[in-house]
């Protein structure tokens, strides 16, 4: 498919994972708003996706956790460029503790960022994709969510991922009559800052995917005929920890 001048949003784009699926889509010719909480790092990857590829990079700071901003979000990238055509959402949190040991405050961050941003985000964007009868959303759901059990540590961030994916997917059957494609991203432990504490995990670098492979997916994704939707693709190192419920309860955290 020929996506020049095509509109998509990136959400958690400044670093990591979501910078990389921005540059993916931009090599596509794809025009972007792109939105992360910090405007420095922002308007930085703005600047240097913009310069490589020559597309137009609307930078919005937004918090996915608060309404109003995806709101605010979605009306500049509108007042921009008049349309939504793709919607990546990548924005997450990670927290990693023995449940008994998670801090209670976790839960709703982890729930408004992981899965309520989401969901809210593709509601604010849908309808005028139902309208044209086209239209994209990927949604950055987890490895993990194929471990049964849940990997320990992670079973609070994980199970809401679970839900994600279960919102995709039946996202994917509603959506599919009004020529919307719907596809979840499964990736295994990727080698960003959101793994880069989990120093007994990371430690040996097999064990992990650099961000080539997800672009390769999101690539893929974008690019096939517009009758085929790929509902799910599992990105997973052979060695990836997410293999097994094996990440240990003594782990260093992330810092707040």
């Amino acid at each position: 498919m020929d996506l020049k001048g095509k509109v998509a949003i990136v959400t958690g784009a400044s670093r990591g994972i979501g910078k990389a699926l921005a540059s993916t889509a931009a090599s596509l010719g794809i025009n972007l708003a792109i939105a992360a909480r910090q405007e420095g790092p922002l308007e930085k990857t703005a600047d240097e996706i913009a310069t490589k590829y020559k597309v137009q990079i609307l930078p919005v700071a937004c918090d996915v956790t608060k309404l109003e901003d995806l709101e605010n979000l979605v009306n500049k990238t509108r007042e921009k460029y008049g349309k939504i055509d793709i919607l990546i959402n990548n924005a997450g949190v990670s927290s990693q503790h023995p449940f008994e040991k998670q801090p209670l405050e976790d839960f709703e961050k982890l729930a408004h960022t992981n899965y309520l941003g989401y969901v809210r985000l593709i509601r604010l964007v849908i309808n005028e994709m139902i309208e044209r009868k086209s239209g994209a959303i990927i949604n950055m759901v987890s490895g993990s969510t194929l471990c049964d059990p849940l990997p320990r540590n992670f079973i609070v961030y994980s199970s809401l991922k679970v839900g994600l994916r279960a919102f995709s997917k039946g996202l994917f059957w509603e959506l599919r009559d009004h020529g919307i494609k719907v596809t979840s991203i499964l990736p295994g432990v990727t080698d960003t800052d959101l793994t880069g504490k989990l120093k007994e995990i990371t430690a040996d670098t097999s064990r992990l995917m650099t961000t080539e492979a997800i672009e390769n997916a999101v690539r893929f994704a974008l690019t096939v005929p517009q009758n085929v939707c790929p509902l799910e693709i599992a990105v997973i190192n052979q060695q990836t920890p997410w293999t097994s419920p094996v990440i240990p309860f003594k782990q260093a955290h992330p810092e707040k």
